[in-house]
């Protein structure tokens, strides 16, 4: 979810986004006020994605999911919270149908990756979940690839793309620039923005550590119906991705992972260096496509312009009508669409 601080921040305009022929999209209303609402023609109710991969990939062995021609040009995934790989089952076809091999990786904590030792640290900052998919491409032996995401996907994808640019192609982020400035996420935002937040708050308690331990299937439902009001997704729907907060390190992750970026919990020295880059707001020069459900609490006013000037390269923005927080499972085509147009912006 978005760095707390650009809820207050409007800084300029966004460039609007071109339909890619050919995709099939969601209701957009581009950044200077154009509105379009293609009725969505794509097969949706994707279920699975079939057998899982695994591969040992830095600290961890992780589990993904792997659609498409084993030489296409390369798509990455990545999902956030409470969420897990099941948020792209629909996009992923649709980009495997186009010629790019999708990798949907699971995050640390989720699903079926796995620490590959007892005694290391279950750390959730920020930049050693980047550092995770930097060693997956490598593991994978991918050079350069698109990286889109939503949530803690974003902000994976966005720290790659910042610090790490010769190994992105092109970046699709959900709510824009969420890289966090810790210091900054001490000053308090606007009562509503600070109702939205209150699963963060409560994760810095006791409490809420055994909260989620006890109760966190129902805690991540309630959390999808609040983040996506106008979802209406089913029980077996919700059921196939809550499998995936069965993993052992699951509790510990996101824990870690919020109090982190309260500044309540200590991170890995080691990744200081990288830290302090990130604090200082690096500005992403990689195309990008941004995209904003209306209906998430947590996408800042201003249609884009909050994080307009953290992309300096080919650039475009769109929000998203009626959809909240899980973009790609809420718009699997308009998410879809953002991808493909990324990969292309820098040919235009």
């Amino acid at each position: 979810m978005f760095d707390r601080r650009s809820f207050g921040k409007i800084m300029g305009a966004s460039a609007a986004g071109a339909s890619v022929a050919g995709m099939p999209t969601a209701s957009v209303a581009a950044s200077d006020g154009e509105t379009s609402s293609t009725p969505s023609t794509a097969k949706r109710g994707h279920t699975s994605f079939g057998p899982l991969k695994q591969i040992r990939a830095g600290e961890l062995s992780v589990g993904y999911a792997e659609v498409g021609p084993a030489h296409g040009p390369v798509v990455i995934l990545l999902h956030g919270w409470p969420h897990d790989i099941h948020s792209f089952v629909d996009v992923a076809p649709l980009l495997a149908a186009r010629g790019y091999r999708v990798i949907v990786p699971y995050l640390r904590g989720h699903g079926t990756t796995r620490f590959l030792s007892g005694k290391t640290f279950r750390n959730a900052q920020q930049s050693v979940i980047a550092l995770d998919i930097i060693a997956l491409m490598d593991a994978l032996k991918i050079e350069k690839a698109v990286l889109a995401g939503f949530d803690w996907g974003s902000r994976t994808a966005d720290i790659i793309a910042a610090l790490w640019p010769e190994r992105c192609k092109a970046l699709v982020s959900v709510t824009g620039y969420l890289i966090t400035n810790r210091e900054r996420n001490k000053s308090p935002l606007p009562p509503q923005a600070e109702w939205a937040w209150w699963y963060q708050y409560y994760f810095t308690t006791e409490r809420g550590l055994l909260g989620l331990r006890a109760n966190a299937h129902d805690l991540a439902k309630l959390i999808w119906k609040f983040n996506s009001p106008t979802w209406d997704f089913d029980d077996a729907t919700f059921d196939r991705t809550a499998a995936a907060f069965d993993n052992p390190d699951y509790v510990s992750i996101v824990i870690h992972n919020y109090r982190w970026r309260l500044g309540l919990a200590e991170g890995d020295p080691r990744y200081d260096r990288l830290e302090n880059r990130l604090a200082a707001g690096p500005v992403i020069g990689v195309p990008t496509v941004t995209l904003d459900g209306e209906r998430d609490p947590f996408t800042p006013a201003g249609d884009g312009s909050s994080y307009r000037d953290k992309f300096s390269g080919p650039y475009a923005h769109r929000t998203l009508k009626n959809i909240g927080h899980n973009v790609p499972q809420e718009a699997p085509e308009a998410f879809a669409e953002a991808v493909v147009e990324a990969d292309g912006l820098d040919h235009r």
